[in-house]
């Protein structure tokens, strides 16, 4: 990035240590920042409003306001507090504070901070023992709904409960959402299956069959610390007497029920600032709202506003695009005879040199796109941009199969977020206790590095990534993460020591703070927000996906508009956007890309594609003038052009590698099992894979998870079935 590290530096760019900043002056804290950024920082009383745009460094902004505040006595540390949605922001809060020598700042989360509060209080407001915390509401739903006497199946449930938790933060009772969701005009539509009246029923009960088991749900935390606060002065009085200014990051994501929360902290006091961007609001389904943010004027009269524009992540060529993309709704909004409230977005200043031009193509059908992606992601990993460096982006959870058989054929490693945590991986917890038992041993800088990679290397590390995919593959990214963040911590921190090691992974894994791991990142969009790669692919952007079929009304459509946003500030250097035109192979071309394409393609001068398939490297038109994948042997790689060579996938005059009858029989179960699971059958295995399995004979899911293609988990969902047909032969 063109601007200095995330943390104070001198006029020249170069970070000061901990230790220089405590014997500097407090205002060597703001060097630097630049105009808006200080300005921010030094604005240390009174309502505060910054206005970031993506890339815009607020987080460097409020942290360095926060630590000068410190520095220059105005803020006492522990009366100070910083709350964020999420517990990686909220730690990442505390890193950069700790190195900034503002170590005892409070930055949670608004669900922790008031946990801890109401844990505190109980005893005193309530008394008695506090219930406990409900993880999943599913299976409370599904007893309300049985003495209801209504019947819901578990993706009815799923909704049911997204629901109630929509209507927790927005503050509404069972009774109050009746007369919302049933006003005129409301719009709301009817949850699981169920008419609105039918859902408040079902509300209270499930409400009912808590108090029963003596259990409260995330929602309840907010609520009953609210209800503590305006019920009792006393707890009141010692919140405000605690708590003496505050920070709100990502301010356009609160809820009615966070802002009533966050009024009561305030009491009537004004020692508050708020950072957010309008044009990032994506959770109104959660009850976020950006109307908090966009009237904090009218709120607080007096509030200062600052405007961060500055993007420091993305290159001229990203930021034109997404600044694109908002102006052509600003000019829709000109248009329309009643439009939808949207606010003036922020126009960003890219501060980077100039980079590569955007990729925007139209494919065949989503196989052809998703080989493409992998293609150009082992173009770019060739020209030394890392796995980890890479994400392919979309907007639902079902697309990601496609890009994972892709890259799977490809041998390239990638990592499912929102899948399995990372601290609560096996070999991770195995790998944290052998650690600690070396913490005995008061090791420091270097030492600590050569520790970790001699302790892990007894748990799957090697210098050299292995060969091998799978559990073998995903063991050594899992190790290779963690003597990364070593190195990075050694290197960032002076008293630097496998004690402090330790504890930085502690604090991590309370907050999910999961280091990086050495593979291309495959996410939805929702997921994506707060994350920044160098290369980024938004795939999938056809009508119906972007924006998704169920966005009728232009809020909704606006939604999705601000999602894609995001997804394109993901970029700092490489942008790909990609369609299919089909779903399977050989379809008909039914879908049309997004109407948000149009403005990119504007910008970027391309032409509308219509029906027209942009014609893709290494493919070879079919008399019929559609596009095809030129085929080669799996024995000698030459390309075949004899129509019985390329069903047999290979010269006439080379032997086949592999077990042919074995082969043929793998084929045969994979077109009916796929046509059981009504699945394309590429979807359960590539003939690649069969091939393999054909050649290998594998008989132990050790040798199956090392068959290119085969993953912990495609061997869990067709493991069995497959190991049947593999005894039969």
């Amino acid at each position: 990035m063109s601007q200095p590290a995330f943390s104070s530096s001198s006029s020249t760019g170069h970070a000061l240590s901990a230790t220089q900043l405590a014997a500097a002056p407090p205002e060597a804290i703001l060097d630097g920042l630049d105009e808006e950024q200080r300005l921010a920082a030094s604005t240390l009383t009174g309502p505060l409003c910054i206005l970031a745009g993506a890339g815009t460094g607020k987080t460097r902004a409020i942290t360095h306001r926060i630590a000068y505040g410190v520095r220059a006595g105005v803020y006492d540390p522990h009366r100070l507090l910083a709350v964020t949605f999420t517990a990686r922001a909220a730690a990442e809060m505390r890193s950069r504070l700790s190195s900034l020598g503002a170590p005892g700042v409070q930055a949670r989360t608004f669900h922790a901070a008031a946990l801890r509060q109401l844990q505190y209080f109980w005893p005193m407001a309530i008394g008695g023992t506090m219930p406990q915390i409900l993880d999943h509401k599913v299976r409370l739903l599904a007893e309300a709904a049985r003495r209801l006497h209504v019947t819901t199946d578990r993706a009815a449930l799923r909704d049911l409960a997204s629901e109630i938790e929509w209507a927790k933060v927005s503050t509404l009772t069972p009774e109050s959402y009746l007369e919302v969701a049933t006003a005129e005009g409301a719009g709301r539509p009817a949850p699981g299956g169920v008419d609105h009246r039918t859902f408040a029923k079902l509300y209270q009960s499930y409400e009912d069959v808590k108090l029963d088991k003596h259990l409260i749900d995330f929602e309840d935390v907010l609520l009953l610390n609210v209800g503590i606060l305006e019920d009792d002065e006393r707890v009141a009085a010692q919140v405000r007497q605690q708590y003496r200014h505050f920070v709100v990051d990502e301010y356009q994501d609160v809820s009615p029920l966070q802002q009533r929360m966050l009024d009561l902290w305030l009491g009537g006091r004004e020692e508050i600032c708020v950072v957010g961007d309008a044009a990032q609001t994506i959770y109104s389904f959660t009850g976020a709202t950006p109307d908090y943010l966009l009237g904090f004027k009218r709120r607080h009269p007096e509030a200062n506003l600052v405007k961060l524009v500055r993007d420091y992540r993305s290159t001229p060529e990203v930021v034109k695009l997404a600044n694109s993309l908002l102006a052509d709704r600003t000019r829709e909004s000109v248009k329309l005879s009643d439009p939808a409230p949207w606010p003036e977005p922020l126009q960003l200043i890219s501060q980077r040199e100039r980079g590569p031009v955007p990729k925007l193509i139209q494919h065949a059908d989503d196989d052809t796109e998703a080989g493409w992606i992998a293609s150009e992601i082992k173009a770019l990993q060739d020209h030394g941009v890392p796995l980890s460096e890479v994400a392919i982006l979309y907007r639902t959870n079902g697309q990601s199969q496609a890009f994972e058989q892709s890259l799977a054929t490809a041998g390239i490693s990638y990592q499912l977020r929102g899948s399995e945590r990372f601290f609560s991986r096996r070999e991770v917890r195995e790998a944290l206790a052998a650690l600690r038992t070396s913490s005995l041993v008061d090791d420091a800088g270097d030492a600590v590095t050569k520790s970790v990679r001699d302790i892990l290397s007894s748990h799957g590390y090697s210098a050299k990534a292995p060969e091998a995919t799978g559990a073998v593959r995903e063991r050594w990214e899992s190790m290779a993460a963690l003597v990364a963040l070593a190195d990075q911590l050694s290197t960032e921190r002076e008293d630097f020591t496998m004690r402090s090691f330790i504890a930085e992974l502690e604090d991590r894994s309370a907050a999910q703070h999961a280091p990086t791991v050495e593979g291309v990142t495959l996410a939805s969009l929702h997921s994506a927000k707060g994350l920044e790669w160098e290369a980024v692919f938004l795939a999938g952007l056809s009508e119906g996906l972007m924006p998704i079929t169920f966005a009728k009304t232009q809020k909704e459509v606006d939604e999705e508009r601000r999602l894609f946003y995001v997804g394109i500030t993901r970029a700092r250097k490489h942008l790909f956007l990609s369609s299919a035109a089909s779903r399977h192979t050989g379809g008909r071309g039914r879908r049309t890309p997004s109407r948000f394409l149009r403005p990119l393609r504007k910008e970027m001068g391309l032409e509308e594609p219509g029906r027209k398939i942009i014609p893709e490297a290494g493919l070879s038109p079919n008399a019929s003038g559609r596009k095809k994948k030129a085929s080669t042997c799996s024995t000698c790689g030459k390309v075949l052009t004899n129509g019985t060579e390329v069903k047999r996938r290979r010269c006439e005059s080379c032997p086949a590698r592999y077990d042919e009858a074995l082969f043929e029989k793998l084929r045969t179960w994979r077109s009916e099992y796929a046509k059981e699971l009504e699945v394309p059958a590429f979807v359960i295995f590539t003939d690649a894979t069969l091939e393999v399995i054909a050649e290998r004979r594998p008989t132990s899911d050790e040798a199956l998870l090392k068959v290119p293609g085969i993953g912990e988990r495609k061997l869990e969902k067709h493991g069995d079935r497959l190991r049947e047909i593999l005894k039969e032969a």
